[in-house]
């Protein structure tokens, strides 16, 4: 990248969301606007993902099972409209891509805690 555009790009990176990595259990606070109100919808889940590394490109997919149906969201990490992302759990994984827990299911699809 030359310098011209990474001093264009800078002031718009989040420092803060460096240290997200896939198999952490996060919760994310997303400003959305309905019509002429605004509210924070928070989303928890698992970081399955991580795309385009830590420049202003990088997104990231999230995934949560609720009443038994798995749902996704892919955001991208620099957003203007994430407000917040809190990580609540860290977990043991060896994969950089943790697409095998769509089809995971019962044990399989559990993972350990971090210590």
């Amino acid at each position: 990248m030359t310098n011209k555009t990474q001093a264009f790009i800078q002031p718009y990176l989040k420092k803060e969301y460096s240290e997200i990595k896939p198999g952490q259990q996060i919760k994310i606070h997303q400003k959305v606007v309905e019509g002429e109100k605004e509210r924070i919808h928070v989303f928890e889940g698992l970081i399955i993902a991580k795309k385009h590394g830590q420049g202003i490109n990088s997104n990231i997919t999230i995934r949560r099972i609720a009443a038994g149906v798995g749902t996704e969201i892919v955001l991208p990490l620099h957003s203007p409209s994430i407000v917040k992302i809190e990580v609540l759990k860290t977990h043991k994984v060896r994969r950089a891509k943790l697409y095998y827990l769509r089809d995971a299911k019962g044990k399989r699809a559990k993972l350990k805690e971090k210590k």
